[in-house]
């Protein structure tokens, strides 16, 4: 084992030992593929992960190959962590990362007291690699798409009388379907990481929403 690799299972059990073992799981899947990793984007969730392998997979990019790896975070607020362990008083990999826009001040802190720059504005995390989603990845993908597209996506699902069925809801009615579709598939996390591939897979990839393809071309 080279001084790398001890750094990498030291810092993983770490975390682990800190009472952090769903981060402790996301690190070492990270470190899995390659024990010299060369990139590593962050990313709140399993969708969102879901979503960036498919479209470099669409674009023929083999990441794991490459030694890119997308690490969910367990939500944006454990981003210090990773940036801890990945980052420049890390293993000092390539970084990139994707947030939510209501996730972006956390994220800008993350980055600051990482040593990676002060008082960031969204152009300067942009250069650096990390990019905002507004307000969603959901959100940026139903836009790109259309909500008529998104329906057809849903009804060969078989799913398009439960989101009708949603859309009389009270709290809906009169609500964009733009918004609708968001809710709807956002409200389960097993639906919202099987529509994140779907809905990339969706796509054509002359038109993919600018978060998605600007942090897979920094890496």
């Amino acid at each position: 084992m080279n001084d790398k690799q001890r750094f990498q299972l030291a810092a993983v059990e770490s975390l682990a030992g800190g009472g952090d073992a769903p981060l402790a799981a996301a690190a070492a899947d990270a470190l899995a593929p390659s024990v010299d990793p060369q990139a590593v984007v962050l990313v709140e969730g399993i969708s969102d992960q879901v979503a960036l392998q498919a479209l470099a997979a669409r674009r023929g990019r083999d990441l794991a190959a490459a030694g890119i790896a997308v690490v969910p975070m367990g939500g944006a607020r454990n981003i210090r962590r990773f940036l801890e362990l990945f980052g420049p008083r890390g293993l000092d990999v390539g970084l990139a990362g994707l947030c939510d826009a209501r996730e972006e001040a956390d994220f800008r802190r993350a980055l600051e007291r990482a040593g990676l720059g002060a008082n960031l504005s969204r152009a300067d995390m942009e250069a650096l690699g990390f990019y905002v989603c507004v307000a969603d990845l959901e959100d940026e993908l139903i836009r790109c798409l259309g909500a008529a597209v998104v329906e057809q996506v849903v009804e060969a699902q078989g799913e398009l009388g439960s989101f009708r069925t949603f859309q009389q809801q009270p709290a809906w009615q009169g609500r964009s379907s733009q918004a609708q579709l968001r809710r709807f598939i956002g409200t389960h996390s097993g639906r919202k990481i099987r529509y994140a591939r779907l809905l990339v897979d969706a796509l054509q990839l002359t038109s993919v929403p600018r978060p998605l393809d600007r942090v897979l071309a920094h890496i």
